[in-house]
Parts: C-alpha cells; structure tokens; sequence
C-alpha cells in the first residue's frame, strides 16, 4: 500500500504523510487534473518564486 512516514518538529509536534489513494476523497478526477498541469506548468518554467514576505504580500495583495 505505501509508507506512513512521521516527522517529529520539537517535543510536542509530529505531522504524518501518507500514501494518497485512488479512492481518496480530495483527488477527483478534476483535481487529478488540475495537479498534472501544474506539473507541466514548473516544467515549463511558469512559476512564481517567492523570497520573502513581502513577495508573498504582493502576490496575494494583502
């Protein structure tokens, strides 16, 4: 089926990453989709680096 991997942050903060299944309720098929294209969008090199804040800020207008 897959690894179950822990990262442990500190004393008191631990995070899980599991395997994403077929059957998962947040892959649909559109958003299958959608992830692919992002894919070929970074290999495309039609990305947006964000350096600090201020860029993040700018980008989202906050």
């Amino acid at each position: 089926m897959g690894e179950q991997i822990i990262v442990q942050r500190g004393k008191d903060k631990s995070y899980t990453l599991t395997p994403v299944l077929e059957d998962d309720l947040y892959f649909t098929p559109s958003m299958v989709e959608r992830i692919a294209q992002s894919i070929e969008q970074v290999k495309e090199g039609k990305i947006t680096k964000i350096s600090s804040k201020e860029e993040l800020k700018k980008l989202l207008e906050i």
